[in-house]
């Protein structure tokens, strides 16, 4: 199986679009083209896909070569999406290459829940999702590698806490994916540092209710920082998520 934790080197949400081949009465056509999302597994060789959990071996002994993807369990259905082609290309990010080009992959694998992530940070194959982890040879056909996350619209902030503490989430961070240091401001309060509590959770301790709250958030990778500006209004409420405009890129 496709490890989303051990094995992929690059956590990249690109907006993606499947055709799959469908049985209509005796003839296969294909699916509408339809959205889904993309992460790739192992390096270049793509040692790392052969194998798998449709137990095909050597994936060029078996003729299947490196165009492979590992599904998601909503489409592995238990096996029987084993052997399914797809038609995949990349769309509506920056990291797509230029005409969005077509690669037709061969499903041999599982790509498994990781049920301690979100399913948009770090859970990629948990349901409902529709995604493929793809080898990266197949993937850095329709896409640059580097790119990180690239995710669908801002960065995303759950809030939780009390009247005295912040407790900020982070989510659907683009770029390198990554947080190294945090800001929060509240409409009458100038920039408090935030400390990690854990993992991507960023925590303030200052009475920040009733204001309206911008972040400014340092990516690690890259030391940049950019200001997600009155991205909760005066009104927020714990529990809730609030969506910035802008991201990294």
């Amino acid at each position: 199986m496709a490890s989303s934790s051990s094995s992929l080197l690059c956590n990249l949400g690109l907006l993606v679009v499947a055709m799959a081949i469908a049985r209509a009465g005796a003839v296969f056509r294909p699916t509408p083209w339809s959205t889904a999302h993309a992460t790739f597994y192992g390096d270049e060789s793509a040692s790392e896909t052969m194998g798998g959990a449709c137990g095909y071996g050597n994936l060029f002994s078996t003729g299947y070569g490196t165009n492979t993807a590992a599904l998601s369990s909503v489409l592995f259905n238990d096996g029987f999406g084993c052997g399914s082609c797809y038609q995949i290309r990349c769309t509506g990010a920056s990291a797509c290459y230029r005409g969005s080009p077509i690669i037709t992959v061969t499903a041999t694998n599982l790509c498994p829940p990781n049920w301690a992530q979100p399913s948009d940070n770090g859970g990629w194959c948990n349901p409902p999702r529709v995604h493929f982890d793809m080898s990266k040879p197949a993937f850095m056909k329709i896409a640059d590698w580097h790119a990180g996350i690239v995710p669908r619209g801002g960065i995303r902030f759950l809030l939780q806490g009390n009247g005295y503490w912040l407790l900020a989430f982070v989510m659907n961070v683009g770029g390198g994916g990554d947080v190294a240091r945090m800001w929060v401001k509240g409409s009458n309060t100038g920039w408090i540092s935030m400390s990690q509590n854990w993992g991507a959770s960023y925590q303030a301790f200052s009475r920040l209710g009733g204001q309206s709250l911008s972040f400014k958030i340092m990516s690690y990778t890259t030391s940049n920082t950019i200001i997600a500006s009155d991205v909760a209004p005066s009104n927020w409420n714990v529990g809730l998520t609030y969506e910035a405009t802008v991201n990294f890129h």
